[in-house]
């Protein structure tokens, strides 16, 4: 997609629960286009932190302008901001404006939950991609998914990937190798364990049992956002109880 070079809007949504790498890894990527103009959007001007680290928002809803990319982190807050009107309205607006939109981990639950993945091919983190099927979302277990101009990502670190395919898609692919070379961005982890696919079952199962109760009060938080959702404005068979 072409954007004018001569001014980039990156708009960050910042929430209560957010995890930190889900927006400043992007951030990081994206800020360092040519003319990139990076915006941090909360609710309102109320800083929020992620274990101690303090995220205070640049602007507000109040925004009027349009955003050339929108990027949706996740967190344990996306519980509460799929239920928050103000929050799903900010989000459907804006990303219909934008060019580019990335939902990052679970942010792509926030993303379905205002109506704009219905019918599309969409991922998220390991723990919760498959509650995006609740929304009407064909789901992809790859680390980064690319649907029109919706780009989601697996969990925290799969946002850098994605960011940089974005650079590659508005300047060039030598553009974001740069970017890549720059940041030294050459990952070598230490553990076989960066997916369920890959990683130890006790290992898995363990995380399972530990976020069991996050689970089930994310599942109850997606009931209400898809009933929200439905509200008579989309087809009854939507939110299907037994839709996977």
């Amino acid at each position: 997609m072409s954007i004018p070079r001569s001014n980039i809007t990156v708009g960050f949504l910042i929430f209560p629960g957010i995890t930190q790498l889900d927006m400043t890894g992007p951030f990081e990527v994206l800020s360092r286009m040519q003319n990139a103009r990076p915006l941090l959007i909360g609710k309102d001007r109320s800083p929020v932190s992620d274990r101690g680290l303090i995220l205070t928002p640049t602007h507000d809803f109040l925004l009027t302008e349009s955003l050339d990319i929108l990027v949706v982190p996740g967190g344990p807050g996306v519980d509460e901001a799929m239920l928050d009107q103000a929050t799903v309205k900010f989000v459907r607006e804006k990303a219909e404006e934008a060019r580019y939109v990335l939902g990052i981990c679970t942010g792509s639950l926030l993303l379905a939950a205002a109506g704009l993945l219905i019918g599309r091919r969409a991922g998220g983190h390991w723990q919760a991609r498959d509650l995006l099927a609740r929304f009407g979302v064909d789901v992809s277990n790859e680390r980064t998914t690319i649907d029109g101009k919706y780009f989601t990502a697996g969990g925290v670190t799969a946002g850098i990937d994605m960011a940089l395919r974005v650079i590659a898609e508005i300047e060039g692919e030598d553009a974001a190798m740069r970017v890549q070379l720059q940041i030294e961005y050459a990952p070598e982890p230490l553990f076989a364990a960066g997916t369920p696919y890959e990683a130890p079952a006790h290992i898995v199962d363990s995380l399972l049992s530990m976020h069991r109760a996050r689970r089930q009060s994310r599942e109850t938080a997606v009931e209400k956002a898809c009933e929200s959702l439905l509200d008579g404005k989309t087809a009854p068979s939507l939110c299907d109880k037994h839709a996977t």
